[in-house]
């Protein structure tokens, strides 16, 4: 079943988060008249590869075509042909944008699916979900409009004003100009009341006015303090949880629409100050309220304006190396990375250029050794982009750093923190002037981390994972100096998330249950019980030369890069004790067997089949964890087809019969072989076929089967050994790892 018809079947509730994926970037019109080609294409590889990614999109371009020219009803082709020029304008350009919509759509997608499956939602899911309330957003909406609004009649009355002031002013000068002899007529008597009665209705519109801004300006700040800076907080942690994995269930494009809307009303309420301070120029009085009130209003508005665009500098795309898009926030000295800013606030009247200017490690927190400094150019002009509805961006792709060396030519050394811990920042600053307003912008990215050697990514990604579950902060470079303890119940949570986006399926109860022992022993039960970081990432397993975190990094990789499909078919289960395995297995039927990761090597996975002897003893046989380096040589799936045992110099039939429960092999994992067509060679085709080797004390009578080849003799067996790509995996009876 596709990824698309299986998010169709999803509840009402995981249905409105995939809504909140498709916008104009991307419509899911698109998404649902091409589901089937879209899931066939790579775009994650496109997302960083421009000739590729423009290659998809010309291809894209061509499938909407077909699909439209097959259309029957005349709307929908118009749709589809609106559409299609809509991605044009967005992408011919820079196709690379749409690659990475996509890729994140279909991302998002797989987690929305994988959660699911599991039975309940991990608490950091549950709080993003309440902090996106369909009711906020209303709202928020409701009161953007009604302070819209109520600006747009204070034109009117501003314009009233004027023309009462006018009006005033033309009979005022009149009266003046009239001789002095009729000055005391009872017509001038009659013109001075009426005058008085004018400037009686004009200071009171005035009055009214001055009264009315006060009252909107005041909206306008309560808006920005109890609404807008905790909707855009939000979005930063938003931003924080899906960069380890989470999800991000909002784009900016609504926080832009409410900022942009907000700062049009401050820079009307602004124009309109200036009307009325022209107008005090012409006419003003004693006890006049504008140049009363006047200051004080300008000062809180261009605090407002300040304050509102300064807020509105976020970096949209965090730093991340091309080569690693789904590990972002880690970057590798002399290998480039991208990253990109913009400001959700559309500018009046913008006509120059607004430079920004990155700086690496503005501040270091005191003591800190190693310093970089970005090698390539740093100074970027912001521009207009038409896919982010007219605001300002800037995406630097190709910054490099590098590490600074000293006066005695040696680099800095590590000090109390390793180099996975040591933190570092990237800082963007900008200055422009508007409407008379110079406003200083500054923001940052999250925290990274700086590795000289592919080998340190592992425990990066560790550092990025803590830091971002643990911490709202946005700068604090000193927090491995002392890190908190994390609640296992949010851990299990993020660790699921890795598995949702490296492999494409997260961890259901049972997994993140052993996981849990496995980490803690037997507080796993205590979902509240807190885990340091040094037990999950520095100290070594009880026995073994690696970490916990070590360990399940090596696994990710493992499933990422040789096991995909049979993870994602869920026939791997993964993790679970060996106590747990022989009482899963004891009473199934002879020849089944479940597949699980090895606890004892780093990125292993092996299979164990139960057997029962005549005299109803019960025997377990694990092999030989299979590693990266045996799977590159032979799929795991053809593995499970082809395993063969040799035993006292005769290989057996394959003792592989049941998955786990009671699924013939064949029917589980039949598709999934790799069976090529035979080509027509002068050679005899050769076939590598995975046999262990079982070693009993005491000799046992093979089961009379009839193989497809015959058995081999100990001296074919040899030179069997002698021949594989692989050294031939060794197993031990009853049960070994």
């Amino acid at each position: 079943m596709s990824q698309w018809k299986q998010i169709q079947q999803l509840e009402i509730r995981l249905l409105e988060h995939v809504d909140y994926l498709y916008d104009d970037n991307f419509p899911m019109d698109i998404r649902q008249g091409l589901a089937s080609w879209i899931e066939c294409q790579d775009w994650d590889t496109a997302a960083t590869d421009e000739s590729m990614a423009a290659a998809q999109f010309t291809n894209l371009l061509s499938q909407m075509e077909r699909v439209r020219s097959q259309e029957q009803n005349f709307l929908q082709r118009h749709n589809m042909k609106i559409i299609q020029q809509q991605l044009q304008i967005k992408y011919t350009t820079n196709p690379t944008v749409m690659a990475r919509v996509i890729s994140t759509c279909l991302r998002e997608e797989r987690r929305i699916l994988s959660s699911a499956c599991m039975q309940e939602q991990g608490p950091l899911e549950k709080s993003l979900q309440n902090s996106v309330a369909f009711e906020r957003q209303t709202n928020l909406d409701n009161r953007v409009g009604i302070i819209r609004g109520s600006v747009q009649m204070m034109d009117q009355a501003v314009k009233h004003i004027e023309d009462i002031q006018d009006d005033f002013d033309f009979r005022y000068k009149t009266l003046q100009s009239r001789e002095s002899s009729d000055r005391n007529s009872d017509a001038m008597k009659q013109e001075v009341m009426r005058l008085q009665e004018m400037l009686n209705r004009l200071d009171f519109k005035r009055k009214e006015i001055v009264s009315k801004m006060d009252v909107v300006v005041k909206e306008i700040d309560d808006l920005m303090t109890s609404q807008l800076n905790p909707e855009l907080q939000d979005w930063k942690r938003r931003q924080q949880v899906a960069a380890i994995g989470g999800p991000l269930l909002t784009s900016l494009d609504q926080l832009q629409s409410w900022l942009s809307l907000t700062a049009q009303s401050l820079f009307h309420v602004k124009r309109q100050l200036d009307k009325l301070g022209e107008l005090v120029v012409k006419v003003t009085y004693e006890s006049d309220p504008i140049p009363l009130q006047k200051p004080q209003l300008e000062e809180r508005v261009k605090y407002l304006i300040y304050h509102l665009i300064k807020s509105s500098f976020v970096v949209e795309k965090q730093p991340c190396m091309p080569t690693h898009p789904q590990k972002p926030l880690i970057i590798k000295t002399g290998v480039q990375f991208t990253t990109k800013v913009r400001l959700l606030v559309k500018l009046p009247e913008v006509d120059y250029q607004l430079k920004v200017k990155t700086t690496f490690d503005k501040d270091l927190p005191p003591g800190r050794v190693r310093q970089f400094f970005i090698l390539t150019n740093n100074t970027k002009v912001m521009d207009i982009e038409d896919y982010s509805n007219g605001c300002l961006s800037v995406d630097f792709r190709h910054l490099q750093l590098k590490e600074k060396k000293y006066i005695n030519g040696t680099k800095g050394s590590e000090g109390l923190l390793s180099v996975t811990e040591e933190l570092h920042s990237l800082s963007f600053e900008a200055c422009f002037t508007v409407q008379g307003l110079t406003i200083d912008l500054e923001t940052c990215s999250l925290p990274l981390v700086v590795i000289s050697n592919v080998s340190q990514l592992p425990g990066g990604w560790a550092s990025v994972m803590w830091y971002n579950l643990l911490t709202h902060e946005p700068r604090n470079l000193a927090f491995f100096g002392n890190p908190p303890r994390a609640g296992w119940s949010q851990l299990s949570e993020v660790l699921s998330w890795q598995f949702s986006t490296f492999a494409g399926r997260g961890l259901n109860k049972e997994q993140l249950a052993m996981l849990g022992e496995k980490l803690l022993g037997q507080h796993v039960s205590c979902n509240d019980y807190h885990v340091s970081w040094s037990k999950f990432s520095k100290e070594n397993i009880s026995g073994k030369p690696f970490s916990f975190w070590m360990w399940l990094d090596s696994i990710l990789e493992l499933i990422k890069k040789h096991l995909l499909p049979v993870w994602n078919e869920n026939y791997i289960m993964g993790f679970v004790s060996k106590e747990t395995e022989r009482s899963l297995l004891k009473d199934r039927e002879r020849g089944t067997f479940l597949l699980r990761f090895s606890e004892s090597h780093l990125g292993g996975i092996t299979f164990t089949w139960v057997e029962h002897s005549d005299n109803g003893e019960v025997k377990f046989n694990s092999v030989e964890p299979y590693t990266k380096n045996r799977l590159s040589a032979l799929p795991f799936a053809d593995i499970i087809r082809d395993y063969k045992v040799i035993s006292d110099g005769v290989v057996s039939e394959n003792p592989l019969k049941f998955l786990y429960p009671d699924i013939p092999k064949d029917e589980a994992f039949g598709r999934l072989y790799n069976s090529q067509p035979s080509k027509v060679t002068p050679y005899i085709t050769s076939t590598l076929i995975p046999i262990s080797e079982l070693r009993s004390n005491t000799s046992t009578s093979s089961p009379a089967c009839q193989s497809p080849e015959p058995p081999m003799t100990p001296g074919e067996f040899n030179m069997l050994h002698d021949q594989l790509l692989f050294d031939i995996d060794s197993m031990s009876s009853p049960y070994s790892e």
